[in-house]
């Protein structure tokens, strides 16, 4: 065949058919710094009408970058999706009230292979790609450890070619960012869409209606059958919004698809005609409202309506479109056939539950199948319970979801009477079981027969689904033992664990790229697929030349932190440097009680004691920072912010104590500066009270980037011990078995007594030591330890949380074998990647 070139070629490349439409054939577009700096150049001039020389904002070379990278993930995402048509694949829907993407223009440029040509693109155009992608907003759709589990499963299924969706919602407005002023948080919306979002493709063509309130209308059929029909409802269209999520390395673009509410009708123009504007828009506005904002989550379950209304506005527009997926698969083949259209549906489709938040998913399935589609109970609950597998995130009794009965009955009429009937079948098979044992029945109702009825949405996600997994092992073990014991006893198939994990894609290859780059030079670049291959880094830490440049490149991750630090202080009218070789003692994640910020405060300020006492001694060099956000309405979590600033300002402009110790509250914790954190911490603060935390995936981060953990016997931390050794991380503290057996007769004044270094430090606290204008400031906190109980067992274990910190500074002192040790930590976490997760999911639950 002779060759032909130019636009000859094009005009006899034969039409191809791609999903039954003809199209003609094209080469795809390269991923060379030539073919995306015309891409940029396309699209400044042809989809933002500017060019390069007369732009003034970042914002318009990032997005123009950004848009020229969608490209080439759209041609991968639609050859993607015709695939798994074309292959009848199995498909994952991963239905999360909350995905913490944060940034996406770095991400796609290192699963797709080309940051390198993308940053010689923008620099050939005069732009320096870093500065690029700091232009871009966050996509703070999350309030921490379960948005971005839910985003490393993301990159994870992806990676591993897994044909899935994730289902979430379009809040206009993410987490709050925090600023702080006088030492106190200050929320300030997050408009992360204000400049809109390159990455997101919407879909109004494919909008469904979601019905709230109303009634339903029962009647009998000209068959004899009882309908339910829901009618009189308030409706509202739910508008998807598609993002594609790149695997690495392999060309798979998975998809992301997030849910926006809009009105049904744009303008009643009852209200206009009659002079009232605001009238005419307040329905429209109200029934918006809905994704307007995300729900900053303080672990305590209050019953709003609004969340109420969220959370089946995400199932009800995610059911109906796995249903029209599924039906355009299989309605042509089962007319064909003569099957029924809902015979495949177990075999081909998994809906996982991101813990609680979704399962109403259970009952709107069953409404689905039983009202609209015709099917009789018994055949739609076997389809529902094959369909669904529930992971759980909570161990916190106030965190579990109990929603009022006479709130859902309201809001979700039908789904309030399916709950029932599943109810009443479920204690039948109980009463089966367990010779009519009333009490039984009563403690496993899903309705909470107490004071005012209520919905438990836990036992509705064990009820309905065939799989229940835990986080990491003792939290399933608490599962299983503890809070679900009765459904496991009755169901011990369905219980399982499945450890979190992170994807190492952007925990270690993005965010750390000089240790990413040594690790490859060392053993190769396998591991960014198998993190089990780290475990060959193990015998170069016996090796002094890579010790050194293992030290050279965290020291300049540490000094790259000090500059973040210097510049968000100086913002504030604060001038505060760094000494990077001191040892950063980092506790980064959002503040609770039970996370026990409030513990590495009692130490900081044991260790200011110590200076102030012997201001000549040798006292090691620290820097402890901290970072999070208190839910809005957390009183005692935001006074406990305040006072590590105000320990802070204290510590900071004493003389005495200079450079051997300070303080830091970096504002505004987010992906992207948790991206900056991660790879310059020496010490990583995992100190919940043992039995209270899931999980955890901040420990894995700094593991994998080489960080030591000081920890409780708490979630994955025991996990993480098992991998490095003993000898490799630094364990304090009660055990969760220790901890419950104390928890009846504990009295913290007993601790308080009989340790002089604790009741001095407590004392300070409570006398107004750090807030001297403001007396009696910080005697809540005080109250809340001594006087209220201390239920999270602060002062039981603060003597062995300074033990363990004493132990972290002598080894501190030793950089070889601290670096050894740093080493040992990054060799060891390959079980900490969320492709093992995701692959255990997939054998083990979704059984693709």
């Amino acid at each position: 065949m002779s060759q032909v070139t130019g636009d000859a070629a094009q005009d006899q490349r034969p039409p191809c058919t791609v999903g039954g439409v003809w199209t003609q054939e094209r080469q795809a577009l390269s991923l060379s710094a030539r073919s995306v700096k015309d891409g940029m150049l396309h699209h400044l001039e042809f989809t933002l009408a500017e060019l390069p020389g007369h732009v003034d904002s970042v914002w318009v070379p990032y997005e123009a970058l950004a848009l020229a990278v969608r490209d080439r993930l759209f041609e991968r995402w639609v050859k993607t999706q015709e695939s798994y048509y074309a292959s009848d694949a199995k498909r994952v829907y991963y239905l999360s009230m909350e995905f913490l993407m944060g940034r996406t223009l770095g991400n796609a440029l290192i699963n797709l292979g080309f940051y390198r040509d993308a940053a010689k693109a923008a620099h050939e155009l005069g732009y320096d790609l870093e500065e690029l992608r700091e232009a871009e907003w966050d996509a703070g759709l999350g309030n921490g450890g379960l948005g971005r589990l839910a985003a490393c499963f993301m990159d994870s299924l992806a990676t591993m070619g897994i044909p899935a969706h994730g289902y979430g919602i379009r809040y206009d407005y993410g987490i709050f960012h925090q600023r702080i002023v006088n030492d106190e948080q200050v929320e300030t919306p997050d408009a992360w869409l204000r400049y809109g979002n390159p990455w997101e493709v919407a879909r109004p063509i494919d909008r469904f209606t979601v019905q709230f309130h109303g009634r339903v209308h029962q009647y009998m059929n000209e068959q004899g059958k009882l309908i339910n029909d829901w009618v009189d409802a308030e409706e509202v269209y739910a508008i998807p919004y598609d993002t594609p999520i790149p695997g690495y390395g392999n060309d798979v673009v998975n998809t992301l698809r997030l849910w926006g509410a809009k009105a049904t009708d744009e303008f009643d123009f009852r209200h206009f005609n009659q002079g009232d504007y605001q009238g005419a828009v307040i329905a429209k506005d109200q029934s918006e409202n809905i994704t307007k904002v995300l729900y900053p989550n303080d672990n305590f379950f209050e019953g709003k309506e609004l969340r109420l209304k969220q959370e089946y506005f995400l199932v009800a527009a995610t059911l109906h479109d796995i249903v029209r997926r599924y039906k355009k698969q299989y309605r042509m083949v089962d007319e064909k056939l003569g099957l029924k259209t809902f015979e495949h549906f177990s075999q081909k489709v998994c809906i996982q539950l991101n813990d609680t938040h979704p399962s109403l998913a259970i009952p709107e399935l069953m409404r689905i199948l039983v009202d609209l589609e015709g099917l009789e109970w018994d055949e739609a609950w076997a389809i529902t319970t094959s369909a669904f597998a529930y992971t759980n995130h909570t161990i916190l009794p106030e965190a579990m979801e109990r929603w009022p009965v006479d709130l859902l009955g309201q809001v979700l009429p039908r789904h309030l009477q399916i709950i029932y009937e599943i109810n009443a079948r479920f204690l039948a098979l109980v009463r089966a079981r367990y010779s009519n044992d009333d009490q039984r029945c009563r403690r496993m109702s899903i309705i909470e027969e107490s004071e005012e009825k209520r919905v438990r949405m836990a036992v509705l996600a064990i009820v309905g689904s065939h799989s229940v997994n835990g986080v990491a092992a003792l939290h399933t073990d608490i599962l299983r033992n503890d809070i679900f014991r009765e459904y496991a006893e009755l169901w011990p198939e369905k219980f399982n664990n499945k450890t979190n994990g992170v994807t190492q894609r952007r925990w270690l290859l993005k965010s750390n790229p000089s240790l990413s780059a040594l690790i490859n030079d060392s053993i190769g670049d396998r591991w960014v697929r198998n993190l089990y291959e780290l475990k060959k880094l193990t015998p170069l830490a016996a090796n002094a030349e890579f010790r050194a440049k293992w030290q050279a490149i965290r020291l300049a991750n540490k000094q790259r932190l000090a500059e973040v630090i210097r510049r968000q202080y100086e913002k504030r009218g604060i001038e505060l440097r760094i000494e990077p070789a001191s040892l950063f003692d980092v506790q980064v994640k959002r503040i609770h009680e039970y996370k026990r910020q409030l513990l590495n405060a009692l130490h900081v300020i044991t260790l200011y004691n110590r200076i102030k006492d012997n201001p000549n001694g040798d006292h090691l060099p620290r820097t402890v920072i901290f970072g999070g956000k208190a839910a809005p309405g957390y009183y005692i979590a935001k006074l406990i912010i305040r006072l590590i600033n105000a320990i802070g300002d204290t510590v900071n402009a004493d003389k005495d104590v200079g450079d051997k110790l300070k303080v830091v509250f970096l504002a505004d914790y987010r992906v992207s500066l948790a991206e900056r954190i991660f790879p310059a911490a020496d010490l990583s603060e995992q100190i919940s009270t043992a039995g209270t935390e899931a999980s955890g995936t901040g420990n894995m981060k700094f593991t994998l980037n080489g960080g030591m953990t000081i920890g409780t016997m708490d979630g994955a931390n025991i996990e993480i011990r098992q991998e490095v050794g003993d000898d490799n991380i630094f364990i304090f503290g009660l055990t969760a078995e220790q901890a419950r057996l104390l928890q009846g007769r504990y009295n913290p004044w007993n601790y308080y007594n009989g340790n002089p270094q604790l009741q001095r430090t407590l004392d300070m606290i409570k006398s107004g030591y750090f807030n001297k204008g403001a007396p009696g400031l910080f005697q809540p906190i005080f109250n809340s330890l001594l006087h209220g109980g201390d239920r999270y067992l602060l002062l039981a274990d603060y003597a062995s949380y300074v033990d363990a910190q004493d132990r972290v500074a002598a080894v501190y002192r030793q950089p070889d074998l601290w670096t050894r040790m740093s080493i040992m930590n990054t060799a060891n976490c390959g079980k900490f990647s969320s492709d093992r997760t995701i692959a255990e999911y997939a054998k083990e639950i979704w059984e693709l």
